[in-house]
């Protein structure tokens, strides 16, 4: 079996993302805009559709061969899981259609919304430099989408559109693996490296609040070192711990600094609203407690070969050939080496659609989409602090 090196395994997790070729069709239903409500995505591979399969990528960066896709589309699409990411069920929540690659040709309407998240991509432009979508050309794009509805739709009933719409973004985990392993931390202190995420990140919303964005969702920080592929890094160092803390580190000070960015935001941008979804905490307790989310197997991935299956060899494509696929990939959390499958996607998308103020505040998506009639006032949460530790109730 080939080796792997610590590395080559992280450039993996940069990826740690999904692509999916959706049917442009899709967005040229005769529904009219007021009628719905936009879903604008931005991002990493948490929320990617299948932008990257558009750039020049390798298959380092790709899913688009089997078995990627064959639980719920019956053939690989490029997601990097064996099904539907959250914002898929998020649209389906919000009775949208699925929204497609923005990247992907044809004649998009874009009065649906669009999803512009890129696998691999950070907040800031030297993460996978030249392979991945950046957040700021991400913006880019939105600001060439903005420009296309007001042509398309005149001017009021694009601003109305771009107002009602959700922005929701996940974004962060592949600039703080970097450092680790690119000497980035020689440079900057944890705060200075913190703060030109939060700020390249902060002016990305306001950009977008002053095209129209005024309800923002947001998905904090996962537990980076639990992943089987990080559980195989620290087997090869030959530590007794099972997960590599050193890659959660950064993404603790993103959880911990995050709603202090946003309340900010909330403070003096008129109408802004947020929301923040606990991705660390809820991805934790299915690892430390799968048979009570349904799970058999919270540790091994379904696709893969090494320890853990944390070799990222899923598909075959990837430098190995050989790899290994569970019989019931239902019974799995990780699909791959980095990546959850369907069932948990699902899961949180739940969380993320209609969850308590324990995961998700101070407001859920089905409350930015208008399909509550719960409001939340914007100021409730303003005083409370966001903590792994101490949430609120």
């Amino acid at each position: 079996m080939a080796s792997f090196s610590n590395f080559q395994m992280i450039h993996f997790l940069l990826i740690f993302s999904s692509s999916l070729l959706i049917p442009t069709s899709s967005q040229s239903h005769s529904h009219q805009p007021h009628n719905h409500i936009a879903f604008f995505i931005f991002g990493d591979s948490l929320l990617d559709p299948g932008n990257n399969n558009y750039i020049n990528a390798t298959t380092l960066n790709q899913a688009n061969f089997t078995p990627y896709g064959e639980t719920f589309f019956k053939y690989p699409t490029g997601r990097f899981s064996d099904g539907r990411l959250i914002p898929d069920f998020i649209s389906e929540y919000a009775n949208l259609p699925l929204i497609p690659p923005y990247l992907q040709p044809g004649d998009h309407e874009f009065t649906y919304g669009a999803n512009f998240a890129s696998g691999g991509a950070g907040a800031l432009d030297e993460i996978n430099q030249g392979t991945v979508v950046n957040l700021n050309t991400q913006l880019r794009y939105f600001k060439k989408v903005e420009k296309h509805l007001r042509q398309k739709l005149g001017d009021e009933e694009s601003k109305k559109l771009l107002l009602d719409a959700v922005y929701f973004t996940s974004v962060g985990g592949n600039d703080y693996i970097s450092p680790l392993f690119r000497n980035y931390s020689v440079f900057y202190s944890h705060k200075q490296y913190l703060d030109m995420v939060m700020g390249n990140l902060t002016v990305v919303i306001e950009e977008i609040y002053q095209k129209g964005g005024r309800k923002f969702g947001f998905v904090n920080m996962g537990p980076l070192g639990c992943l089987p592929a990080m559980k195989a890094i620290k087997l090869q160092q030959g530590s007794s711990d099972e997960c590599l803390e050193e890659a959660t580190v950064l993404a603790k000070l993103h959880n911990r600094v995050l709603p202090e960015v946003l309340q900010g935001l909330e403070s003096k941008l008129k109408g802004f609203k947020y929301s923040i979804f606990d991705f660390y905490t809820t991805a934790k307790e299915r690892m430390d407690n799968p048979s009570k989310y349904g799970f058999k197997e919270a540790k091994i991935a379904c696709c893969g070969s090494g320890p853990y299956r944390g070799l990222y060899s899923c598909g075959g494509m990837r430098g190995t050939t050989e790899y290994e696929l569970c019989s019931n990939v239902s019974e799995y959390m990780f699909f791959d080496s980095f990546h959850p499958t369907e069932r948990v996607y699902q899961q949180l998308a739940e969380l993320v659609w209609s969850g308590s103020h324990n995961v998700i505040k101070p407001y859920n998506l089905k409350q930015l989409f208008g399909h509550s009639e719960e409001e939340i006032p914007c100021n409730q949460f303003e005083h409370l602090p966001y903590t792994l530790n101490n949430r609120a109730p």
